[in-house]
């Protein structure tokens, strides 16, 4: 494919932590890799903070509640006139939007551009959620996009639900290697250390779950000690757990991408116990790119990602007894942990930038040509005939 010239849009705040916004990063500083001209257009908190050359502030995003977390996304006036300045200037080739159903940049820009437009929807929400969540005034919105994309099984159920519409499944991305040469941190690690990391104040993130368990955990492991890590107030949060469950947990505060690799090689298993609302679980895959075995809860995106228990233990969602026992079995066993860690592993495999990133440059290229609309919306039988003519 010839050098493009693309335009990314992120919805959400660039620098508030979110498998979005490292989605959009990773996929642009892969596609410069690849000898094509990327500007990504994003609500920016601090702008004397911007490192990458090839982002542009839309201006400072506002919090919202959004799927049981609190969004900072830009709506407004001001935003739509910045949104057509970058497509005036960019005279990209192709847009890609991602989450354009919310009130925020993408949604802008795809009412703005013009020529083929991608979109990435990330969100999974319940068929109810969605159907009272926004009118029916997006679905003329929704059609004008020419090729549509989806994170997941459950994303793309989510819009066909909401819209009607069908998506081709493309996972997020991850790097492979980003990791591999991050040490453990000597002073994390031990036999019977497990981690999280999350926006522990939002609810459906679960880290209440975990707390719940530790009782019952100790009663085998009374060495156990949980690694806390992520944005917030855990001095505030912590308030509310009893001391003697306290001093098993230590917090480690919001990771750069150097410690969050230390982070995945110190513990003996990642715990994921999200409640709801998670369509793919970036952090779970780069767990698993780190040979990290993991503990998740049974949310259908999580069960899809895990291959259904073989590349990482399931738990049923929001009980925190049956994590104590899935804990407590995979400490105690070296052989199983081994092999979860290694599936795992194989099954991150099929993430890596140049997997994901290869197949998106195939919806770019047909998005190009214009017939998209035609070969996307049926089902994935897409990348059936995209391969047969490989």
């Amino acid at each position: 494919m010839k050098s493009l010239s693309i335009g990314l849009v992120c919805p959400y705040g660039w620098d508030t932590p979110g498998g979005v916004q490292i989605h959009i990063k990773e996929l642009a500083e892969w596609l410069i890799s690849h000898g094509h001209k990327i500007s990504v257009l994003a609500p920016v908190t601090d702008e004397s903070a911007l490192s990458e050359p090839w982002l542009v502030s839309a201006g400072r995003p506002v919090p919202i509640p959004y799927n049981g977390a609190v969004a900072r996304v830009i709506f407004g006036p001001l935003a739509s006139s910045r949104v057509k300045q970058w497509i005036a200037q960019g005279d990209f080739d192709l847009l890609h939007l991602h989450e354009p159903a919310i009130p925020s940049l993408s949604l802008l820009a795809g009412w703005a551009g013009e020529g083929p437009m991608v979109a990435t929807f990330h969100a999974s929400i319940s068929r109810h959620k969605t159907m009272n969540m926004i009118g029916n005034g997006l679905n003329p919105f929704i059609e004008r996009i020419t090729a549509k994309i989806a994170v997941s099984e459950t994303a793309r159920q989510t819009l066909k639900n909401r819209f009607e519409t069908e998506a081709v499944v493309i996972p997020n991305g991850i790097n492979l290697t980003k990791f591999q040469h991050s040490p453990a941190k000597p002073e994390w690690v031990s036999a019977n250390t497990i981690g999280f990391i999350g926006r522990f104040e939002e609810p459906r993130k679960g880290l209440q779950v975990l707390i719940d368990a530790i009782p019952e955990i100790l009663k085998s492991k009374p060495d156990l000690n949980v690694l806390v890590a992520g944005p917030g107030d855990f001095e505030d949060f912590s308030k509310k757990i009893p001391e003697h469950i306290l001093r098993h947990i230590t917090y480690v505060g919001r990771l750069s991408e150097e410690d969050k690799g230390q982070f995945f090689k110190s513990i003996a298993l990642y715990v994921a116990p999200n409640t709801g609302g998670e369509s793919f679980g970036i952090i779970l895959a780069e767990a698993m790119s780190c040979r990290t075995p993991i503990v998740a809860s049974d949310l259908p995106a999580f069960k899809a990602l895990l291959e259904d228990g073989k590349s990482g233990a399931l738990f049923r969602n929001e009980d925190s007894a049956d994590l104590a026992r899935k804990i407590v079995k995979l400490l105690d066993a070296d052989t199983d942990r081994s092999a979860v860690a290694q599936a795992g592993y194989e099954k991150a495999m099929t993430f890596d930038w140049d997997v994901v990133g290869s197949q998106i440059l195939s919806v770019y290229e047909l998005a190009l040509v214009g017939n998209s609309r035609v070969s996307l919306a049926s089902d994935n039988r897409f990348w059936n005939r995209l391969r047969a003519n490989d």
